[in-house]
């Protein structure tokens, strides 16, 4: 049976369309484009339905063949989403309040997806963490009201079924998968106490010993939680926002471990500077961080915390896997130019290094074959439009958006777990009309003093870092080891670079080379001895007035005197 063929939703200011997926991106013949500028568009978790709202009402049809499942009278609607079963629609739109009005309506809206009768009306002033979070068999959700976690069961948000009480949770992260369901709180620190995250198991959310885990930290203005996909374990990047040291403009961070087993512990990262990305495999048994001033580093680490690879340093903020987790980009977008790393997550082998300038969003098509990277605005309002990859570099669709227009969004339709099987990684580019983006080789900036020099491995700004396999068993190399290995590939490429052509041997050279022989009176021995070591200065001198080096005065007057240096080099030697 062959695998299904994902389909892309792309939105923008001509309208919402849906392409039958890589690599042509055509149409789908049964969806009808939507000439509305949608505000928002949305997948089910399993991809079988799609939804938008277009200004008018929000609408949801069948992935498969445009059948419309529902209408909603919402034109304000800008967030939805649906429930993991397809049970329950999600819609949010912009809180506001009458100037006559005590409060304002409800603006948050569950809705009983095939039917269309409204479950619950609720308020959600802000917009962070504005949908409630589910388990997958949607015997629970969770919403944050007033700095509490409210629980509900079965799909009933008329009754609270469970509340956690504890001062000030300002976040929280629902694991992943059915039951046991557990929950991870966050709740910053005041008064000179330190913030904590804690791991609960539903329904045990009180007394001192419901906490599965526990990890208090100090420096967290905010968090991000990641369960990994067995729910086993969270990773917490805390930030503040300002580094009181000065020493970065992007605040401060720190990575936390916390085990549902009770373990925790602070990740140990291997270069100082702000953690940009934070990604766990789909195999949940590994994570890959990014951080470092820049060039960053890229390190994976196992469940200790044990650094397993190190990626050495580039260009880059963030880090995708592969929906099967075998393939890992490691990739340098918004203020950086766009490199992109494409590598074998097994054998931590390279095998493609194309670039994508301007990209403002990548994604993972799930037959983890292909990637979109896209230019979308109001992040960048010119040279906007989208790219179809094969992961080996081979652009296989370009399209741009019509002039005039804008485009906001790309987004694949998702699918479950094990619609596509792992394929063996190949190394070779895919065949493409469009050919391939490796990026070229580029030389470090050199001020202008120094350009008419040649290219030494020092006129680096930084010293690059080599990828090293950190397993344990395997042979590691020191920071140093590392730096001096890169220094003589630097040095070797350099040579190699400026390397010239062979030039017949000057007559001073001639004459030094053929005066090896003594004398046999140690005076004049040394006396020749003393006349050659001047000539060879004198041909180190001349060297360095090729390559373009402005010599002294006192420098140039020895190079007058090169000729009566040899004339009285032959005169010892006759003697």
């Amino acid at each position: 049976m062959a695998p299904p063929i994902p389909l892309l939703a792309v939105r923008g200011s001509d309208g919402t369309a849906l392409l039958s997926g890589p690599p042509s991106c055509e149409q789908h013949s049964s969806f009808q484009r939507d000439s509305r500028s949608s505000r928002c568009v949305s997948f089910s978790r399993d991809g079988t339905l799609f939804g938008w709202c277009n200004g008018l009402n929000v609408s949801v049809v069948k992935s498969s063949d445009g059948s419309v499942v529902s209408t909603l009278d919402l034109p304000k609607t800008s967030l939805l989403d649906f429930s993991p079963l397809n049970n329950v629609l999600a819609t949010w739109q912009p809180y506001s309040k009458p100037k006559d009005s005590v409060q304002g309506e409800a603006n948050l809206q569950l809705w009983d997806l095939w039917s269309g009768q409204l479950i619950k009306a609720l308020y959600q002033k802000k917009v962070d963490s504005w949908c409630p979070s589910w388990s997958e068999d949607e015997k629970l959700s969770v919403r944050s009201v007033n700095n509490e976690l409210h629980f509900y069961e079965n799909n009933d948000f008329n009754v609270i079924a469970n509340k956690l009480h504890m001062q000030k949770v300002s976040d929280f992260a629902l694991s992943p998968g059915g039951q046991p369901n557990k929950v991870a709180v966050y709740v910053p620190g005041s008064k000179g106490a330190p913030s904590f995250v804690r791991l609960y198991q539903y329904p045990v959310l009180g007394g001192p010993t419901a906490a599965l885990a526990n990890k208090s930290f100090f420096k967290a203005d905010r968090v991000s939680m990641q369960w990994n996909k067995k729910a086993s374990a969270v990773l917490v990047t805390a930030s503040t926002e300002v580094d009181k040291s000065g020493a970065s403009y992007y605040g401060e961070q720190t990575l936390h471990f916390l085990s549902a087993s009770g373990e925790t512990a602070l990740v140990q990262l291997q270069k100082t500077g702000p953690i940009y990305d934070v990604v766990w495999s789909p195999n949940s048994s590994e994570f890959c961080v990014v951080y470092g001033f820049m060039p960053a580093k890229a390190t994976v680490y196992s469940l200790k915390c044990d650094p397993l690879f190190d990626f050495g340093t580039g260009p880059r903020n963030a880090a995708y896997y592969s929906p099967q987790g075998h393939i890992l980009v490691l990739a340098g977008f918004g203020n950086l130019r766009g490199q992109m790393e494409v590598w074998d997550a097994k054998k931590y082998k390279q095998v493609s290094k194309p670039q994508a300038p301007d990209a403002t969003h990548f994604s993972w098509c799930p037959d983890g074959e292909h990637v979109v990277t896209a230019t979308c605005s109001p992040r960048l309002r010119v040279s906007n439009g989208y790219k179809i990859w094969h992961y080996t570099g081979s652009v296989l669709l370009k399209q741009d958006a019509a002039a005039g227009s804008e485009l906001w969004e790309v987004r694949w339709q998702p699918f479950p777990e094990g619609s596509f099987p792992e394929r063996a990684i190949k190394y070779q580019a895919a065949p493409s009309d469009l050919g391939t983006t490796e990026a070229t080789p580029t030389q470090a900036y050199r001020p202008p003093a120094m350009r008419h020099l040649p290219a030494t491995p020092s006129s680096k700004l930084h010293e690059e870092e080599l990828p090293q396999n950190l397993r344990p068993g395997e042979k590691r190399i020191s920071k140093a080891a590392l730096k001096n290995q890169q220094k003589r590939e630097n040095k070797k490429a350099a040579k190699q670079e400026a390397k010239p052509e062979p030039e017949p041997p000057s007559d001073s050279a001639l004459s030094i080379s053929q005066s090896k022989l003594s004398s046999g009176d140690p005076e004049t021995d040394r006396k020749i001895k003393n006349v050659k070591k001047k000539l060879k200065a004198i041909e180190e001198l001349k060297d360095q007035q090729a390559s373009g080096k402005v010599l002294q005065k006192n420098q140039l007057e020895k190079l007058q005197k090169e000729d009566q240096l040899l004339k009285e080099l032959e005169e010892l030697q006759i003697c």
